[in-house]
């Protein structure tokens, strides 16, 4: 047993599930039984000793960091650990980064930390070196078909379709089995590639990727926004044209700026997630070049596949995933508004004129 862990795997490969489900073993008295009280409250989120951070804001602050280090000093309630589990670990700022660091140097004796992150180069040298390290692996397409079908009663043919356009994520695989919605909006954003015929083609293309995925991103948090600014009202005692109290300005310019922030933050993870789908095109047309013969993600697309595998030949399909990832990382780690960069991926998988392919990520940032 160690005082810190640290979770890594892709997306959907269930790093947070995995520390939650570690923190329930470790409070329970047969090491994670599953139906004791201790492993239950673990799994829904009510155990004393056992608190999860996460955010829905583009990073984690070093003021939610400080209040897990103030709480890691306490001893736990009950007989057994103190667990502070950290999702997206990846987002921590570097003060929230320093602040956490003292912590796991100097642990008191029956503190456990548990990060998560996407891979160990996402977290700082000085906390990874601290940390025992877990490492997840992206489930195989069998078995998130299988689960979809124990689970949520899915038709075998259509988990195995959403199991495959997934690519391994199991909460997109149950979203795409369920939701006709989402698929619709996964099967525009996979015609993508055969309609970039001309600039015009590539600039309508970006506006609808934009104007949709901010349409889903706005769906999700509209109603939340409601009700948290209805509970501000409520806790302050404002009525509609009634007086307000003088605290109330400050608190309610303070919520609009961490909704902004969150509603921010829900936009880019649409975006990446369609980026994803729209990749997921190319890397089969890859495979289709190469004549690898591996299962394809888009399969009930394969004649598009074979058609930009045959127009530009591997390097230039390899060039437009480059170019994918170019404007993802000018999104998630320059700051480039969405539509910028959108615009500037559309053009660089233009097909050239030449037939040479695809020009480079570097040639669009």
């Amino acid at each position: 047993m160690t005082h810190a862990w640290l979770f890594t795997g892709p997306p959907g490969s269930g790093r947070s599930n995995a520390a939650i489900a570690f923190a329930a073993a470790l409070q329970c008295e047969e090491g994670g039984c599953g139906t004791c009280h201790a492993c239950r409250t673990v799994l829904a989120g009510s155990h004393a000793d056992v608190a999860v951070i996460r955010t829905q804001r583009l990073s984690i602050g070093v003021d939610q960091v400080r209040d897990l280090v103030r709480r890691s000093a306490l001893a736990p309630v009950g007989r057994r650990w103190q667990v502070l589990v950290v999702e997206d670990a990846d987002r921590l700022t570097d003060q929230a980064f320093n602040a956490l660091l003292k912590a796991i140097e100097e642990p008191t004796e029956r503190t456990v930390w548990m990060l998560c992150a996407p891979t160990v180069e996402d977290v700082l040298p000085t906390i990874r070196s601290r940390c025992r390290l877990v490492t997840l692996s992206t489930p195989a397409t069998a078995d998130v078909a299988a689960f979809l079908e124990r689970t949520a009663a899915v038709d075998p043919t259509l988990a195995l379709r959403a199991a495959r356009a997934s690519q391994g994520h199991i909460g997109r695989a149950k979203a795409l089995a369920t939701d006709p919605g989402t698929r619709q909006r996964r099967a525009e954003v996979v015609a993508l590639p055969g309609r970039l015929r001309s600039l015009g083609a590539a600039m309508a293309a970006a506006t609808a990727l934009s104007e949709t995925t901010k349409a889903e991103a706005d769906a999700i948090t509209v109603e939340l926004d409601a009700a948290e600014r209805a509970d501000l009202d409520a806790a302050y005692g404002v009525v509609e044209r009634g007086r307000k109290p003088r605290e109330y300005a400050p608190a309610r310019a303070a919520l609009e700026r961490e909704q902004k922030s969150r509603a921010k933050r829900r936009h880019l993870d649409v975006v990446d997630r369609a980026l994803t789908d729209l990749v997921s095109v190319y890397r089969d047309a890859v495979a289709v070049g190469l004549g690898v013969g591996t299962e394809l993600v888009n399969e009930e697309l394969r004649e598009q596949v074979e058609a930009l595998a045959a127009a530009g030949g591997p390097e230039a399909n390899l060039a437009r995933i480059e170019v994918v990832f170019a404007a993802r990382e000018q999104m998630l780690e320059f700051n480039v508004p969405v539509m910028l960069a959108l615009e500037s991926m559309m053009v660089g998988l233009l097909p050239r004129r030449d037939g040479a392919g695809a020009p480079t990520g570097r040639n669009v940032r």
